[in-house]
């Protein structure tokens, strides 16, 4: 049996190389991609290697971007046309290369040519590379190994637009000396927790005990102790038949003003519960569990989560849990953002069933409540009925389908993977 081929192609500033295909100005001057400013989501998204030296960073605040960089040139995203890119992309890998094409996000994906008659990884990846330039005007690093996680760990070492061939035979030397929050899945607290006892490098991980890392970290820290060493065996799926899993949904916003009463609290929680339980009733699921992120105005966040009586998928059901969380877990500082996500996701029909207790009619007379006001708004828009508490502060009152909550699915897939769709 052939050795496994795979590929990570990974566009090099997507956002903002997009931009400047429509403003060639911009590649002369550092300029990056941000979130709106005037709905409080203004942060960094992407830019160029110009704002890049002078240290600009992702996710980075734009008032931070404009003190390390006071000439460089805002542009507000434009998802949808970061989206229609992304398609082309992807039929650019379907049509030439291989039907294996497996998305991680807009801009990156995974490529299973093992056995192509294209010829080598490195030379199927510098076909990509040309192809990408030719037809899309854009550069791509690509990373070739015999596993997902160490291409994915081949296309960051150089950029842009290169390729990083990763073997059995040079894996040690090449990325055993990179700090282990390179590593797919580990995350910050994961990283911090692995340093607390001297296991800085992805080296450091890979010859460490298998019994202390799953004593120090479970099931998880097993899955990335093999990724150090090179046994990941996952697939890539096949592009036509990957359809994700979906596990949670969930929602969220940053208020156009600091939450500091508990209506403010209730306004904007009612707007997020109606978002997550009619994506629920969309995908025909009931959920077990509410989570709620909280966000404080010094940028201070953490997570609470409660189990519900029953599954359910209604809007109130979700609002009373979450409004329940946030009020027992509130900061002491005004609240800037929040999020509720639904969890535990199972399908309706396996949990809803007919009863003559008073709580589960009440919860039945929700839902057809909720089925009717959705009816309403998909034939009507989305502001055709609303909730008396939305008259409170209009301003907090936020269309689910607007861009002024930044939503969507979560989906998990059923292997180590997770990725974002736009709703």
């Amino acid at each position: 049996m052939d050795e496994r081929v795979i590929l990570h192609s990974d566009f090099n500033n997507f956002y903002a190389n997009i931009e400047c295909l429509y403003q060639p100005s911009l590649r002369i001057k550092p300029m990056a991609v941000t979130g709106s400013a005037e709905a409080r989501h203004g942060i960094v998204l992407s830019k160029n290697d110009i704002a890049k030296k002078a240290g600009v960073k992702t996710g980075m605040a734009i008032w931070q971007a404009r003190q390390l960089c006071p000439d460089i040139c805002l542009v507000t995203a434009q998802h949808d046309l970061y989206i229609h890119y992304s398609m082309l992309a992807r039929d650019i890998y379907l049509n030439y290369f291989t039907p294996q094409v497996e998305p991680f996000g807009l801009d990156e994906c995974w490529l299973d040519v093992t056995g192509s008659r294209l010829g080598s990884g490195k030379e199927i990846a510098d076909k990509i590379r040309e192809a990408m330039k030719f037809e899309l005007g854009l550069t791509v690093s690509v990373g070739v190994s015999f596993n997902k996680v160490f291409a994915k760990l081949g296309s960051d070492i150089k950029k842009p637009d290169a390729t990083t061939v990763i073997s059995k035979d040079d894996y040690r030397d090449i990325l055993w000396g990179a700090p282990v929050s390179d590593l797919l899945n580990a995350g910050p607290a994961t990283t911090r927790k692995l340093k607390s006892y001297w296991i800085r490098t992805i080296g450091d991980l890979a010859k460490a005990e298998p019994e202390f890392i799953y004593a120090l970290l479970g099931k998880n820290g097993i899955m990335l102790w093999q990724f150090a060493n090179g046994r990941d065996n996952s697939s890539v799926c096949d592009y036509q038949n990957s359809v994700p899993v979906i596990k949670t949904i969930g929602n969220s916003t940053t208020t156009p003003h600091d939450l500091l009463t508990e209506d403010d609290i209730r306004i904007t929680l009612y707007s997020l519960s109606e978002s997550v339980s009619s994506r629920l009733r969309d995908q025909n699921c009931l959920c077990s569990t509410v989570q709620v992120s909280i966000r404080d105005n010094e940028l201070h966040w953490f997570d609470r989560r409660q189990k519900l009586p029953a599954p359910a998928c209604t809007t109130q059901d979700i609002f009373d849990t979450a409004f329940s969380l946030v009020l027992n877990n509130r900061p002491d500082k005004p609240i800037r953002s929040l999020a509720i996500r639904a969890c535990g996701l199972c399908a309706r029909g396996e949990s809803l069933q007919l009863s003559l207790f008073p709580e589960d009619l009440k919860t039945i007379k929700r839902l057809d409540l909720d089925c009717t006001i959705d009816k309403i708004r998909d034939r009507f828009g989305y502001h055709s009925i609303k909730r008396g508490v939305a008259y409170l502060d209009p301003s907090l009152s936020l269309d689910a389908k607007s861009d002024n909550i930044q939503g969507g699915f979560l989906v998990e897939n059923r292997g180590m993977l997770r990725v974002q769709t736009a709703s």
